[in-house]
């Protein structure tokens, strides 16, 4: 798998505050960017995996509507965690 367990834990860490907090925004934001990122570089060689385009388009749907929440909550947090993943908008 691209993704072990240790580097979500620590992912989770990171953005979460605790390995343990798995359903923080921050931290599902941050995990839905790693596995956006990781899909993004599959499809440039594999440019005809449509399956793959499929899945990209509604994590990335996913993604906006947890920013969306996070707009509407604390401003602040969304800010730094948009410089910090380095996600535009």
């Amino acid at each position: 798998m691209y993704l072990t367990k240790e580097a979500k834990s620590e992912l989770f860490k990171k953005h979460g505050g605790k390995s343990e907090n798995t359903g923080s925004t921050e931290g599902q934001i941050a995990l839905f960017t790693h596995r956006i990122n990781h899909l993004s570089g599959h499809l440039k060689n594999n440019h005809k995996d449509y399956n793959t385009e499929r899945s990209l388009v509604k994590l990335v749907g996913k993604r906006r509507s947890l920013l969306d929440y996070m707009i509407k909550n604390d401003i602040v947090k969304y800010r730094e965690l948009i410089k910090e993943l380095g996600i535009r908008k």
